[in-house]
């Protein structure tokens, strides 16, 4: 199955590098580009992508504000600040978010995360990265790297308490998926844990894959956010 990519950026340079980087792999398709996030919206529900490379900074419409309206849902729309929502992706699902930064994540890891972008990229990636990249996020992972992991930890240390109202829906959750869902908060790989409980590792995909249906939870970004912001993990713990 080809990935179909739409990359939105306002350098020119950016956009065809990548496009031809990307469109030189067999399973992946650039099908359009946008200067700026307002134009990214239409373009995204124009074409369906099941990836979105979004730039960080941009005129018009920043590239926090472009994913936020395109991920949050029916009423927030993909026209340039009206109403409307799009389906998104290929097969009708919501495209993912790659973010693109210049570097090393701006101050942008928490906004990002929490409007649903499921991870980073630095613009001077590799060819054999970037495809990679693609190919994560369009499989339903996240591109979260340790240095992600912490920088977010170091922003809700500075935010202070838990964010969210409630902890109710973290009592669906059994013994054992809670405890998953605090390892990744932590930053450690499905491997990782697997080896801290003593179980397969796709014994940890299949709780953490639970963890996100019974949360309503897109991805491990998101995981992350949410096990901050209930307080079931703190900084330093």
């Amino acid at each position: 199955m080809t990935i179909r990519v739409v990359i939105v950026d306002d350098q020119g340079m950016v956009r065809s590098g990548f496009g031809v980087l990307l469109n030189a792999q067999p399973d992946i398709e650039v099908v359009g580009e946008a200067v700026n996030g307002e134009e990214g919206l239409r373009r995204v529900a124009e074409l369906r992508p099941d990836v979105v490379l979004m730039d960080v900074r941009m005129p018009v419409m920043d590239g926090l504000e472009a994913t936020r309206r395109l991920l949050s849902g029916p009423g927030n729309g993909t026209d340039s600040g009206a109403g409307g929502g799009t389906d998104g992706g290929a097969d009708g699902g919501v495209p993912k978010v790659l973010m693109l930064t210049t570097f090393d994540l701006d101050d942008y890891v928490y906004a990002a995360l929490r409007a649903g972008a499921s991870g980073f990229l630095l613009k001077d990636a590799s060819a054999t990265e970037l495809a990679d990249a693609v190919r994560v996020v369009a499989a339903g992972d996240a591109l979260l790297s340790p240095s992600v992991t912490r920088r977010l930890i170091a922003e809700f240390s500075r935010l202070g308490g838990p964010r969210a109202p409630s902890r109710k829906r973290l009592e669906e959750l059994t013994e054992r998926e809670t405890e998953v869902l605090a390892l990744v908060a932590r930053g450690l790989s499905n491997g990782e844990i697997a080896g801290r409980l003593v179980v397969a590792e796709q014994t940890v995909k299949t709780h953490f894959g639970r963890i996100l249906m019974k949360l309503a939870l897109r991805d491990r970004p998101q995981a992350i956010v949410y096990a901050y912001e209930v307080g079931l993990v703190r900084p330093g713990d």
